[in-house]
């Protein structure tokens, strides 16, 4: 049987709550062995679960994860934690910048004791710059990086994303910076520290705002429509039991939206002949649309659109997207009895490698199951060892 590509690396864990976390997940769904490093009374997002809803994070992000307890206040403690990075490949944090080097845990005694470990951290703004020591979470990130100010309606105020993608964009940049630096390892034989700032990782997803902002000077609100004004249609629109998303990138999309409704004849209108045509007569436009979408089931509209290749979707509720047929199919979505919180549905890693299947489902597991089995293991600690760690509250 054939190994997952990061099957025989190790990876120390520091992370918390969703950026690390997220990174991490995907080093183990990958076949990495992933030990997640938590103090005495666990990580902020487990902490988080005095009830169901606030566990089923911690679960999805955690499956396939050792759990070790270790206070790094103490230096026991620490001792021990680089005593395991001798033996890891990876070490991971999100700590805020300098937490770790007030704790006397810095890169250079990391690599001190472990030249070939890849020292890896992320965080809001950065190491260095004038903003380095802002406390800095996904909601703060969104407003800094001005994802707050081109988000909702233009005559609304300033919302958030509904989901926390500065966190998880960085996440997914700190995997791929991580893998990146196994590979120059592998191929120089030097191990490089690297970095993943919020702020940065999330800048990109700003590209049509910012396509606004050069060509006029001002990246304003535009609620559903595309974020430059520079595509129409490209809007929410209503049916008779929710909404659908219409989005014609090029004359052919609009050409197949006439035929679907049946408005061939809509072409030769003046007002909406080209793109720029239909962006100058946007409003008009898209009353149109939504006067031909408004008596159909959204479903319904979504079928005739998709017959026609025309990019559509309906809007679709969390439950829905939950029980959805095609995820379940390719068994990316899976229902589980999850040992601690009951029947739960959780997602695989979205990275598919071909020819080799997924990881069956490890579950999250307690705080600091695997303590002792991983310092025994490790650092050859034995029985009475470990008991004494536990008495004296590292472990």
């Amino acid at each position: 049987m054939m190994s997952l590509p990061l099957a025989g690396f190790t990876v120390l864990d520091l992370t918390q709550i969703y950026n690390g976390p997220y990174c991490t997940f995907l080093l183990a769904s990958a076949g990495a062995e992933v030990i997640k490093i938590e103090p005495l009374g666990g990580e902020h997002l487990r902490k988080r679960q005095a009830s169901a809803s606030a566990a089923l994070p911690f679960a999805m992000l955690n499956a396939h994860k050792r759990s070790v307890q270790l206070d790094l206040k103490a230096e026991r403690g620490r001792e021990l934690l680089l005593a395991l990075a001798k033996t890891a490949d990876v070490l991971v944090e999100n700590f805020a910048p300098g937490a770790m080097d007030r704790l006397g845990l810095s890169r250079e005694r990391f690599a001190s004791v472990n030249p070939n470990l890849i020292y890896a951290a992320s965080n809001g703004y950065g190491s260095t710059g004038p903003y380095r020591d802002y406390p800095a979470m996904d909601l703060t990130v969104q407003a800094m990086v001005g994802v707050m100010s081109v988000t909702g309606f233009p005559d609304g105020p300033p919302v958030k994303a509904g989901p926390q993608f500065c966190d998880f964009l960085a996440g997914v940049h700190l995997y791929g910076a991580i893998v990146t630096a196994l590979l120059d390892r592998e191929r120089t034989g030097r191990a490089r520290g690297v970095e993943v700032a919020m702020l940065e990782a999330s800048y990109f997803a700003l590209s049509s705002n910012l396509a606004m902002q050069h060509g006029t000077g001002r990246a304003v609100r535009t609620g559903n429509r595309q974020s430059s004004l520079s595509l129409c249609p490209y809007n929410v629109y209503p049916a008779a039991d929710g909404h659908v998303a219409i989005i014609t990138n090029n004359e052919t999309h609009w050409q197949a939206l006439l035929t679907a409704f049946g408005r061939e004849s809509v072409g030769d209108d003046p007002r909406f002949r080209t793109v720029k045509d239909r962006v100058r007569h946007m409003d008009e436009c898209d009353a149109m649309i939504a006067d031909w979408t408004r008596p159909l089931p959204k479903q319904a509209v979504f079928e005739l659109l998709v017959r026609h290749r025309v990019p559509a979707a309906p809007v679709r509720e969390l439950s829905e997207v939950i029980e959805d047929p095609h995820l379940h199919a390719r068994g990316w979505l899976q229902r589980v009895e999850h040992p601690a919180f009951g029947a739960i549905t959780v997602p695989a890693s979205p990275l598919h490698f071909a020819g080799l299947a997924p990881l069956p489902h490890v579950p999250s597991v307690p705080l600091g199951q695997d303590s002792r089995a991983v310092l025994a293991e490790r650092l050859g600690l034995d029985a009475a060892a470990l008991d004494r760690l536990e008495a004296e509250k590292v472990i």
